[in-house]
């Protein structure tokens, strides 16, 4: 059984179940404001370790700007449900069919955005089937693998969920400082408490299998570029996932549009949301046609 959606929305949005043909998925569904044109729909999907709440501090100046905003919880990821230690439906493949599945249940075209992990989750999206989505944007994101010093910590993330349990890997994290999309308290999602809760929610045969993958990507940069979608590389000044350089590169690669929001570093959607929001926003305004 799923538990009940406990994390508060922000202002103005509704969290709820978005039941999908792949099953239900918690969401944090965020409306038009009122007075504002309704120039579209976003489907946000988090990175690794990460959640709906991530994107909390987007909502609301994306919704004065005229687009609804659909933050989703992954299979496995904080309120959705998914199983404990079976691994087989965290594949890559099988969480892009999710947000395909996702995607089809809002049942309008979306803007997709996929932030780090979900970056590469959505990309698989994407490269599977194109056509629910009207442009794509790549939220610190890269191209393969995670660097060097961030494989180094989720090698260590994954050889104590092998021996731990997510409460004693919890106190670990704390006591050596938490990871960036484990969070520190606060940033828009809440206090430490609400950030311990989100990680035990979380299936460790989810992330054991999403931590592998962050460890093998391939470059499927080529792949994705002969796709005819418009794309968005957005991007702290500061990455330690991907360096900056890395993500100005892919960008050029795809054709995509650049934007790098100063003082934010690897979630500039908690470091600077009014930017990045802005930024969103911008990209999506100028391309509200459906491409084929």
């Amino acid at each position: 059984m799923t538990s009940p959606i406990s994390f508060p929305p922000p202002a103005g949005a509704r969290a709820y179940r978005l039941r999908t043909a792949r099953g239900e998925f918690a969401v944090v569904d965020s409306p038009v404001a009122p007075g504002a044109e309704p120039r579209g729909v976003a489907l946000l999907v988090p990175g690794f370790t990460g959640s709906k709440e991530d994107f909390h501090l987007l909502h609301e100046p994306l919704a004065a700007r005229g687009y609804r905003t659909v933050a989703v919880d992954g299979r496995g990821q904080n309120e959705s449900d998914g199983p404990a230690h079976d691994e087989a439906p965290y594949v890559q493949e099988e969480l892009a069919r999710d947000v395909l599945a996702q995607a089809a249940a809002l049942a309008t075209p979306v803007h997709l955005v996929g932030h780090s992990l979900g970056g590469q989750i959505t990309r698989a999206a994407v490269l599977l089937d194109h056509s629910p989505f009207v442009s794509f944007t790549l939220l610190s994101s890269g191209p393969a693998r995670i660097s060097p010093s961030q494989q180094q910590r989720v090698r260590l993330l994954h050889e104590a969920l092998t021996v731990m349990t997510m409460t004693e890997v919890w106190e670990a994290v704390l006591a050596m400082g938490p990871p960036e999309e484990v969070g520190g308290p606060a940033r828009g999602f809440g206090d430490l408490a609400q950030l311990r809760r989100r990680w035990l929610n979380h299936k460790p045969a989810q992330l054991l299998t999403t931590g592998r993958q962050l460890l093998v990507e391939p470059d499927r940069v080529a792949e994705l570029a002969a796709v005819p979608l418009p794309f968005h590389v957005l991007s702290g000044a500061r990455d330690d996932a991907w360096p900056v350089t890395v993500l100005d590169d892919m960008a050029v690669r795809l054709g995509a549009d650049r934007t790098v929001v100063p003082g934010a570093e690897h979630s500039p959607n908690l470091d600077q949301p009014l930017p990045t929001a802005h930024a969103l926003a911008d990209f999506w305004d100028k391309h509200q046609e459906v491409l084929p």
